[in-house]
């Protein structure tokens, strides 16, 4: 099975129909101030509504407050719900709409145990642990922690760039990856020279 691809924090159109071109599987949108990749409601929608049929949506929340996701996703009709903070199942299921949950994994982290706690969730993505952020760390973790039963499939992320991804996807074969900073020339602009060589890579993993 081939490995799905995600390019998150998106920012702007030219970089959706990058992302799409080089055959992303789904795009996605942060929705959070603090963070350099942060996009309003009002600009996303300006994305969406070119964006052709068959890519999935994603719309990244952290700690927000219930209204606000319920709000831009029924404007934006997201496809895919992704809570980055410290929301529990309950919250995170409550939205009537598929979701993910980050988990920024340690050496403690119980994936089996993780993934009976979030039961509804579609998967789990897995960055590196930051004490002080939430995820966007452009930092890797050791691979070797995921070497352990999940109940749900995993969506690698973590400090991807086109140099690591295939080593990455060849010792962890995830359901699919999630990449952010290492496509970019700068914070929130992405290159579409490495968008180009990050999927070419994948697919060479694949093979």
């Amino acid at each position: 099975m081939r490995t799905r691809v995600k390019i998150c924090g998106i920012t702007c159109y030219d970089d959706a129909k990058a992302a799409i071109s080089e055959g992303a599987d789904a795009l996605g949108f942060v929705f959070y101030e603090p963070s350099p990749r942060y996009i309003s409601v009002e600009e996303t929608e300006l994305i969406f509504n070119k964006i052709p049929p068959f890519i999935n949506t994603v719309g990244l929340f952290v700690n927000a407050k219930y209204e606000f996701v319920l709000n831009a996703s029924n404007a934006l009709n997201i496809n895919l719900l992704q809570f980055h903070g410290d929301e529990d199942e309950a919250y995170c299921s409550s939205f009537g709409k598929p979701y993910i949950k980050a988990i920024r994994i340690q050496e403690t982290t119980n994936l089996l145990d993780v993934s009976r706690q979030f039961h509804s969730a579609s998967g789990l993505l897995i960055d590196a642990f930051d004490k002080d952020k939430f995820g966007g760390t452009g930092e890797t973790f050791d691979w070797d922690l995921l070497q352990t039963t999940c109940e749900l499939p995993i969506i690698l992320a973590g400090g991807l760039s086109p140099d690591n991804i295939s080593d990455a996807i060849k010792q962890t074969r995830p359901y699919a990856v999630d990449v952010s900073s290492g496509v970019e020339k700068s914070k929130g602009v992405k290159s579409h020279p490495l968008i180009k060589q990050f999927m070419k890579e994948v697919k060479c993993a694949d093979e």
